[in-house]
């Protein structure tokens, strides 16, 4: 529930639904969104936290407050954009790229800013905060 104040101080208390943004399927409408949500800049990596599926393994339905509570606490996420600088230090990753835009990585609990856009919330890494790849991150367990 949201209580908003009208500039003379009486209060209007209205219920707002939260909504999922649906994420789209179509290459067009993937570009489109993309455009919509901000480029990381330097060596900064834009990332998706990983929410998981409405029904668990074990046939239990979670509601949308518990999936937002493994997506905060979660440490994996789709890279969805790098910045122009990322990995470009040949000093600190002489092997090249830990990962790369589409790939599913791990991080640590606390790394980077999380914000809210259309694609629901999403967080900006620095490129060595990157810990791991992940082929399927629901081989990884996500405590909540």
């Amino acid at each position: 529930m949201t209580t908003l104040v009208k500039p003379d101080g009486s209060a209007i208390v209205t219920k707002l639904k939260e909504q999922k943004p649906d994420i789209p399927t179509d290459p067009k409408d993937i570009s489109q969104m993309l455009d919509k949500i901000p480029d990381p800049t330097g060596w900064r990596i834009l990332v998706r936290p990983y929410i998981p599926p409405k029904k668990t393994k074990g046939g239990i339905y979670m509601s949308d407050e518990s999936q937002e509570r493994v997506a905060l606490a979660t440490v994996c996420a789709l890279v969805i954009k790098c910045g122009p600088l990322c990995y470009k230090d040949e000093t600190k990753f002489p092997d090249g790229a830990w990962c790369k835009e589409g790939d599913w990585v791990i991080f640590g609990r606390y790394a980077g800013s999380r914000f809210k856009t259309e694609l629901g919330e999403v967080r900006i890494l620095n490129d060595d905060e990157i810990i791991g790849t992940v082929s399927d991150p629901e081989n990884i367990i996500h405590n909540y």
